[in-house]
């Protein structure tokens, strides 16, 4: 009893400690107005290194990068230079390895913070440390992941196929260059990568023997790793069984060659995985955005601790599964009902965690989640339910920190910016149930309707994640709808409006088009629905639409509902919004449209200035 209260006194510890830290890396945004010597320094030999001057857009591109693991304002920057590709990609490349160097570096000083405090005890220090020289070797890994499979086969397939999804995917198809599920039929996500023989053929391998040294190093680390841990005992949870067992699982998936069976060893490890329950949560490779034609599934690697005051004040789930029978019921599908019946059940097995990132390596180092439901494999999931995770103040720490952009002031209107400043420095408790409807609330909505293998049947012509993200924040959005709070209705608008002319800003960034997509279906809703109107370069939001806003979401819904049971290719939802062009996903309708390109064309301009309000 002794040693679990302290344990959980020294989690409060290490999560207060978490946060100073974060605290004091999110006040390097102030150099953009004022003096800060270790912010000047850090910059400073930052742009060195990518050959930049040092001036204000730069100076921010440099802060987005090392705080907020985000490359786009990098991306704006460079190819503002007229650089050719290679030149780009390579200093993208360099910038990643300053990133990684400097929060290792980073994470090592916490690790000495904790040994010197004597926190936790030597089972989870055993963990932490084990953890973290896989993180290094996962880092070091994700430089030629990106290079062979983003940056030279995908390339490859773009050119081929003249960026033409469809054809790509029916060719991967026919030439079995897809991992197969434990059914062996074509799985929705990939461990494997391509490698082209001299006779232009392409086969597919597995990590393990595309990269062979690093996955090797990995399984070496897991193996000392699940040693060290067989002489120890969990004595606070019980758990040293489930945490060796995971090892073990994953030492088994990455060290396994034949790429049929990938899924279903990586399948063992998310299973291993849901049984881990303590307040300190590993993770793994689980998400899939980055690589749109194979659904490689990236190198993220990470330790996650929870708040334990916030981890109990969510309600999110009840509200989503009212408004989930309420849907099914007027739909009246039979298929529908028992599929919403199966999420039901996953909900109710959902393990919800609310705290933030720890440590984080590899894929992470080019952004870090604001919350994430997973696993991603249906039949896991089926049995075992989902992990949801959030990270709630971390959010709203990076959001007072960075700066006011001069788009958003431009486009949304100084008001509208000081409003929301105003708002999550004044309300944080509104700000969290905020974040609860919009952010968990879209976690839990990426439940609904999915069937074991509706992103496989829907995803024919590459366009499931397009629409699957709109899918879960309207499905946040509207278990609001049927349980709404009057005092939450405008930040609820202003939440929306601010996130879908955001995203607008996506629209060159591969990983996250689908987010991108996403804002362009609820603009076209706020359009449509009279809640936003443009006019010259200001927007201007309409309060008194909101019930009209909701019948659109309600019909938007409903719509795609159905098409999720019946299992449509995504396209066809995606087209009734958005439509390809030069490559390029851009707005059907007329008003969405020239509103997205004036805001595009203003952010290349002006996106990386910012100013003072």
């Amino acid at each position: 009893m002794i040693e679990r209260k302290k344990f959980m006194s020294d989690l409060e510890m290490i999560y207060a400690e978490l946060k100073r830290r974060q605290g004091t890396l999110n006040n390097y945004y102030t150099l953009l107005n004022e003096s800060h010597d270790e912010a000047q320094k850090c910059v400073k030999e930052f742009l060195n290194m990518l050959d930049l001057k040092y001036n204000s857009e730069n100076v921010l591109a440099a802060l987005n990068r090392i705080i907020n693991l985000r490359e786009d304002s990098l991306d704006e920057v460079l190819k503002k230079l007229d650089l050719d590709e290679d030149t780009i990609l390579y200093k993208k490349e360099q910038a990643y390895l300053f990133v990684s160097r400097f929060h290792i570096g980073e994470f090592e000083k916490f690790i000495i913070w904790m040994r010197d405090n004597k926190l936790l005890n030597d089972f989870y220090w055993t963990v932490l440390e084990g953890m973290h020289a896989i993180g290094i070797t996962m880092s070091g890994w994700q430089s030629a992941w990106t290079s062979h499979i983003i940056h030279t086969i995908n390339k490859e397939l773009y050119r081929l196929f003249n960026g033409d999804e469809e054809k790509i995917f029916k060719k991967l198809e026919e030439e079995q260059l897809l991992d197969l599920d434990v059914d062996c039929s074509v799985g929705d996500r990939c461990y494997s990568v391509l490698h082209k023989s001299h006779n232009g053929e392409y086969r597919s391998v597995a990590y393990s023997e595309a990269f062979e040294e690093e996955v090797g190093n990995i399984v070496e680390a897991l193996d000392i790793l699940v040693e060290s841990l067989q002489e120890m005992e969990d004595e606070v949870f019980g758990q040293e069984e489930e945490w060796i067992a995971y090892f073990k699982a994953l030492q088994n998936a990455f060290a396994h060659k034949n790429t049929d069976e990938l899924i279903g060893y990586w399948a063992a490890v998310d299973e291993a995985w849901m049984a881990i329950t303590t307040p300190i949560q590993p993770s793994h490779p689980l998400e899939y955005y980055e690589d749109h034609y194979r659904k490689a599934v990236a190198l993220e690697w990470d330790v996650r601790i929870i708040d334990l005051v916030l981890q109990k004040n969510s309600t999110v789930s009840d509200d989503i599964k009212s408004f989930a029978l309420s849907v099914s019921n007027d739909i009246g599908h039979s298929l529908g009902t028992k599929i919403i019946q199966k999420n039901i059940e996953q909900i109710d097995k959902t393990q919800l965690y609310v705290g933030r990132p720890m440590f984080y390596y590899g894929a992470h180092f080019n952004g870090l989640f604001s919350a994430q439901v997973v696993p991603n494999d249906e039949r896991i999931s089926a049995k075992w339910g989902k992990k949801i995770f959030a990270y709630p103040d971390f959010v709203m720490e990076a959001k007072k920190s960075k700066p006011t952009m001069q788009i958003s002031v431009e486009f949304l209107g100084i008001d509208f910016m000081r409003a929301q400043k105003e708002f999550i420095k004044k309300h944080p408790k509104l700000w969290y149930e905020v974040y609860a409807i919009t952010t968990i609330g879209h976690e839990y909505g990426h439940i609904l309707w999915v069937d074991k293998d509706t992103e496989k049947v829907m995803n024919r012509s590459g366009q499931y994640k397009n629409v699957e993200e709109f899918k879960a924040t309207a499905g946040g959005l509207m278990a609001f709808f049927f349980n709404e709070k009057k005092e939450l209705q405008k930040h609820i608008i202003d939440d929306t409006v601010a996130r879908a002319v955001s995203l607008m800003s996506w629209r060159e960034v591969g990983e996250v088009q689908a987010y991108y997509c996403e804002g362009i279906i609820h603009l076209d809703i706020l359009f449509e629905s009279g809640i936003i109107n443009f006019s010259s370069t200001k927007l201007r939001i309409d309060y008194s639409k909101y019930e009209a806003m909701k019948e659109l979401y309600y019909s938007a819904y409903y719509k795609l509902a159905n098409y999720y049971i019946e299992k449509h290719d995504a396209n066809r939802f995606l087209s009734d919004y958005a439509f390809k062009y030069n490559g390029i996903y851009l707005p059907q309708d007329d008003r969405v449209r020239s509103f997205v390109e004036k805001y595009y064309k203003r952010y290349k301009q002006i996106g990386q200035m910012t100013i003072s309000i």
